[in-house]
Parts: C-alpha cells; sequence; structure tokens
C-alpha cells in the first residue's frame, strides 16, 4: 500500500509552512524601513511647515512694509505736527486697522517733532501707557519743541476712535531724531528694517521698518512689530512635542522663539538691556551655533535639511531665508527637530505592527488547523449524499455549507442532481427516471422570502376583442404581443413568471439576483408601453385590434419558490407585494392612466424617473391605504 495522509495533515502543513515564508521576509522589511520612512515623513513636514512659517513671517513683515511705503508718499505726513494732525491721525488708525500685528506706526521730525499712534488692545500696553481700559489707541504728540512750552500729550481713542481721555507730560526728553531708526533712515535714504531693539514709548523689544518721505528726506515714517508677534508664528509643535523653531538675523542674534519661556527670557533680558544680546541669547539654544554655521553652506542656506548630532543626540535641521522686499537681509528661520522623536514614533508603530503580525500567524495556524478539519469533514459528507443519490434517495435535505467555494460548488452541484430527479420522479416512474436522469438537470428552486419587484399588464377590454375578431386572429395577435413584451422582460433582466389570459406576471430579483430591480421595472414598463404603441400602429394597418396595456408595478417583500401539490408545482411569488401590484394594474381603469407604482417604487428610484403623484387610495382586499404614483417617463428624456 502506497504512503497517503490525511488532507488535514497536508493541508495544514502547507498552510503553516506558507505564512511563514510569506510573513517573515515583510515584517523584516517593513522592521527595517520603517524608520527611514518615518525620518522622510518628518522632513516632508518640516519642508511643509517651513513654507507656513516663512509664509506667516513674510505676510507680517510685508503688511508694514507696504503701509511704510504708502505713507511716504503722502503729503499730509510732510508737515511737523500739530499740523494737519486730523490728517495725520486717521491715515495712522487706518494702518493700525489693517495692520494688526504692529503695535504702532510714527513720524519722526528734524525740528524734533513727533507722532506716534500706538495700539493699545492689549493690556500690558495700556498699563505701560496709564491709558483708560477702554482705550483701544493711544497717540502720543510732541510738537513745537523749538518753542519755550513744549506740546507733549497722550490721547487716547476708544475702538471707534472717538476721544475719551488726555494727559500732558511734561517730560519730553523722547527725541525721535536720536532713535535707531531715524539715523538708518536718513543716513541710507531707502526704506530700512532696524532691530532688534528697545522701543522708547512702551519700552518693549521690537522690529522696525522705516522709510524717509519722498519730498523731504530728514522726514521719516516708521511701523513697529512686537518680538512676541514673531513668536507667535513658530509654532513646531505640529511635528514633533520637542521641536521648536526660530529665527536669527543677519548678525547671528536671536529674534524669536517658538519655545514660551525662551522668549520670555528674550524679551526680559532686552527689557532691560540693549547690550551684548548675542553673548546673552545664545546660550539658550544649543543649536544656534550649528545653524548660523550650516546657513554659510550653500546645500542647506535655502532649504536643505541636515542631520547633525548636539549634546549627544541626533537632530534634523532646516534653515531658510526669511528677507522681505530687501529689508532684514541674512535673516534665517531654522526648524530642529529631535531625530528620536521622529524614529520613536516609528518604533512603537513597528512594535506594534510586530505584534498584530504574529497573532496573525498563531490565528493562520490556528485557522488551517479548523480549515482542514472542516474540508475533510465537509468531503465526507458529499462522498455520503453522492451514495444516496445512486440509490434514488431523493427527499428533499438542507444545503450544507462550506466556507470554501469549490467544495460549496460541488455541493449545489450534488443538491441539483437530487432536485432533478425528484421532479423528473413528479411525471415519471422511478424505473424510468433511473434511465434517463441526466446530470445536467435544472434545480427547483425553493420558496424563501425575498425583496422582488413585481409587474403585472392586462389588455383593456379584451373580452370585447375576443368577441370582435375570430379566435385565429386573437391568437395571433397575443401571441405577437406575448412574444414581444417576453422579450421585452427578459432583455430589463426579469422574468416572467405566469401568463394569466391576455394578463403577464413579471418578476424581478427572484431567481435571478438584481440589486437594481425596482429601477428595471420602471424602465421594462415604460419600454412595454413604448412597444405596444408600435404594436398598435402595425396592428392597425393590417386590420388588427388595438391592445391597450395597463401596467401595475410594485415592490417589497415575498415569498418566491415552488408551490403547488406534491405530484404537480409551479415556481411564483406570493405575499401581498404581488397583491398590491395586481390592484395597481386594475386602478388605471379608475383614473385612466397607464403605468401605476406604489410609493415603495418612487422611493426607490424617485430620482431617476419622473412620476405623477395621485395620492392615497384604498385597494381591494387591503386595510391600509396606498400612496399611488403615476410612472411618467425617465428622468432626462
Amino acid at each position: 500500500m502506497r504512503w497517503s495522509k490525511p488532507l488535514r495533515v497536508h493541508l495544514g502543513v502547507l498552510v503553516v509552512a506558507s505564512l511563514l515564508c510569506t510573513s517573515m521576509p515583510i515584517i523584516w522589511m517593513a522592521f527595517r524601513q520603517g524608520s527611514d520612512a518615518a525620518v522622510n515623513a518628518g522632513v516632508q513636514q518640516m519642508r511643509g511647515m517651513s513654507l507656513r512659517l516663512i509664509e506667516g513671517y513674510r505676510s507680517t513683515l510685508e503688511g508694514g512694509t507696504e503701509a511704510i511705503a504708502l505713507a511716504s508718499t503722502l503729503p499730509q505726513l510732510a508737515s511737523p505736527p500739530p499740523r494737519d494732525i486730523a490728517a495725520k491721525q486717521e491715515l495712522f488708525l487706518e494702518v493700525l486697522r489693517n495692520v494688526p500685528e504692529a503695535t504702532s506706526i510714527y513720524t519722526g521730525y528734524p525740528d524734533g517733532s513727533y507722532l506716534q499712534v500706538i495700539n493699545a488692545a492689549r493690556r500690558d500696553v495700556r498699563q505701560t501707557l496709564a491709558a483708560p481700559d477702554d482705550a483701544a489707541f493711544a497717540i502720543r504728540t510732541i510738537a513745537e519743541r523749538q518753542s519755550a512750552d513744549v506740546l507733549s500729550t497722550f490721547r487716547f481713542l476708544d475702538s471707534t476712535a472717538r476721544p475719551i481721555g488726555e494727559r500732558h507730560v511734561e517730560d519730553a526728553s523722547f527725541d525721535p531724531r536720536q532713535r535707531p531708526w531715524y539715523q538708518s533712515a536718513v543716513q541710507d535714504g531707502v526704506p530700512v528694517s532696524v532691530g532688534p531693539y528697545v522701543t522708547g514709548t512702551l519700552k518693549v523689544p521690537t522690529l522696525t521698518i522705516a522709510a524717509p518721505m519722498k519730498g523731504d528726506g530728514r522726514v521719516v515714517v516708521g511701523i513697529n512689530i512686537h518680538l512676541q508677534t514673531i513668536s507667535r508664528l513658530l509654532d513646531a509643535q505640529g511635528i514633533s512635542p520637542h521641536a521648536r523653531a526660530y529665527i536669527i538675523d543677519g548678525g547671528g542674534q536671536l529674534v524669536a522663539h517658538s519655545d514660551p519661556d525662551i522668549m520670555s527670557r528674550i524679551i526680559a533680558i532686552w527689557s532691560r538691556t540693549s547690550g551684548a544680546f548675542a553673548m546673552t541669547t545664545n546660550g539658550f539654544d544649543t543649536s544656534l551655533e550649528t545653524v548660523i554655521r550650516l546657513r554659510r553652506d550653500p546645500a542647506f542656506a535655502n532649504g536643505g535639511v541636515a542631520r547633525l548630532d548636539l549634546d549627544g543626540e541626533s537632530y534634523l535641521v532646516q534653515i531658510a531665508p526669511v528677507s522681505i522686499s530687501g529689508l532684514f537681509k541674512g535673516s534665517t528661520a531654522a526648524i530642529v527637530v529631535p531625530l528620536e522623536d521622529l524614529v520613536a514614533e516609528a518604533n512603537r508603530l513597528l512594535v506594534r505592527n510586530l505584534l498584530i503580525a504574529g497573532a496573525f500567524v498563531l490565528a493562520g495556524v490556528a485557522a488551517s488547523v479548523v480549515l482542514s478539519r472542516m474540508v475533510s469533514r465537509s468531503l465526507y459528507r458529499l462522498a455520503d449524499e453522492a451514495r444516496r443519490i445512486g440509490d434514488l434517495d431523493v427527499g428533499e435535505k438542507a444545503l450544507s455549507h462550506s466556507w470554501i467555494s469549490e467544495i460549496n460548488t460541488l455541493a449545489s452541484a450534488l443538491s441539483a442532481s437530487r432536485h432533478a430527479i425528484g421532479q423528473f420522479a413528479l411525471y415519471v416512474p422511478r424505473e424510468v427516471v433511473r434511465r434517463i436522469v441526466s446530470p445536467e438537470g435544472r434545480a427547483v428552486v425553493k420558496a424563501k422570502r425575498q425583496d422582488v419587484s413585481v409587474l403585472f399588464t392586462d389588455i383593456r377590454d379584451f373580452t370585447t376583442i375576443s368577441e370582435l375578431n375570430s379566435p385565429e386572429d386573437v391568437v395571433d395577435t397575443l401571441s405577437a404581443y406575448f412574444e414581444l413584451l417576453n422579450t421585452i422582460a427578459e432583455s430589463h433582466g426579469g422574468t416572467v413568471v405566469q401568463y394569466l389570459g391576455d394578463s403577464i406576471f413579471v418578476m424581478w430579483n427572484a431567481p435571478v439576483p438584481d440589486v437594481r430591480h425596482a429601477e428595471n421595472g420602471c424602465r421594462c414598463a415604460l419600454a412595454m408601453k413604448a412597444a405596444v404603441d408600435g404594436l398598435n400602429a402595425e396592428n392597425g394597418k393590417n386590420g388588427r385590434p388595438a391592445l391597450v396595456t395597463r401596467f401595475g408595478l410594485h415592490t417589497g417583500p415575498a415569498v418566491v419558490g415552488s408551490f403547488g401539490a406534491i405530484s404537480r408545482q409551479q415556481y411564483t411569488a406570493m405575499g401581498d407585494t404581488i397583491n398590491v401590484a395586481s390592484r395597481l394594474e386594475g386602478l388605471n381603469k379608475e383614473y385612466h392612466t397607464s403605468i401605476l407604482v406604489s410609493a415603495a417604487i418612487h422611493d426607490a428610484v424617485g430620482d431617476r424617473f419622473e412620476f405623477r403623484p395621485l395620492g392615497l387610495v384604498q385597494v381591494k382586499g387591503r386595510a391600509e391605504k396606498v400612496d399611488l404614483w403615476e410612472l411618467v417617463r425617465e428622468s432626462g428624456c
């Protein structure tokens, strides 16, 4: 006897070997490539964030640059205050409304006069200026410096620019001509950027954009942007919890930082002194010196990403220039991300994936054992059923089901043979069946509940037509009519279940499944009506009677399958759905319509066909009223 083992042994070994040979290389490759993928994803995030950071930074400063460029051309600013003070004030207020990031806008004059409009919406600004709580703007004026009585005032406005307070300042020692922004603009004769430095009025660190007037280079217009505003643009938490971003100027000084603590220390240092800034802030971030060095390298100066070690840890660093309209030359934005943040997340995902993969391998092993046992049992059952069929034991049995499609196919074939033999046995003696039974016999469908769409047709006044025409003419006319409607029904996926005199009973979704059965039923009814109209035109030419047809269409649950006596059965459908469809066909006579459908049909395909509502109607033999609709045409036709 040759060597052999049960199927479950062969199948179990094969499945386990396949799982292990397939999964292990994939898991190993995923582990090796996971870290690189995480780093690459981090780099892409850094690039995207760098673009957003630079765009926000530029947008903030460009608003101030454009405002100063416009203001430097306006003639009303050329004269020192208090001349044209109302026009100057209105202009500066409008600038602050359009550039909300600006803290103040001002003009310095060669005689020492000075006009400044300050955004006082922040509480710390109001406290510094001793302004009222509802002040939105503060206007500082220094005028007539050359006279004995110097005019130095603070006026306060609410959000509608209505005056709400004023106070005189006896100390007029502030001289715009001594400020760095004034001296730089007068000296260069072009728009300049200055800062960081401490403002003279609010005593806060700021960046300034200033420009000389077009007609008089000794009159300078400037706008301030607080460093805290710049800091708010540098949020790097979207990349990783420990990522940071900052901006350094052309001299390597730290201008703004995403870390609130570092930014507070920067502002605190500037608020106390303006000297030795680079020495005191370089220690705030250990990557600063490396970034200053990298920006000299052309490979990284314009947005390249570098990988470097700082304090024993690996980092990804990206830098990009952020000069605006020729101002703030040499300024650089930097994003620094710890490599561990990116890799740690990747490692967590990889460990999780490894555990999941291991679980799937174990599940596969268990499934292979279960599957092999199921296959063996199913094959034994099928072999036993084949023996019973050979003995003509064709009693109805539940169809055994397997998760393997090939076994289900074999089981279905055996079941079909059993049903075919049983059907033959209804008409032919068993001994004859033994001789003529064919393996290609078609199974009879067992009755079951399912959704179907049902169409009933009927010829108007067919009894009269039968009386007025010879039986031969009626048969010929009716045969052509049935052939036409049968062809249309089949072309639309319907099954002609029964001919009832001059009526036809058509069904969809049984025995052939059809997910669009309601839609196909509507199209079939419209096609039948059009075809009957054409047939009637030909009948009129041939002297045959016109067959005016009425249609009733409904969809819903029904019991579908074989019905009848033991010795004689019929494939059909039963239930309320069938009755309603039949009643709908009859209602055409009352409403003088051709195709009536139910609300169920309308709800199913109302967006694809045009219907005319007819309201609720009581149908014979049914307690509940039916919502009646006339099918008119397909939408878009």
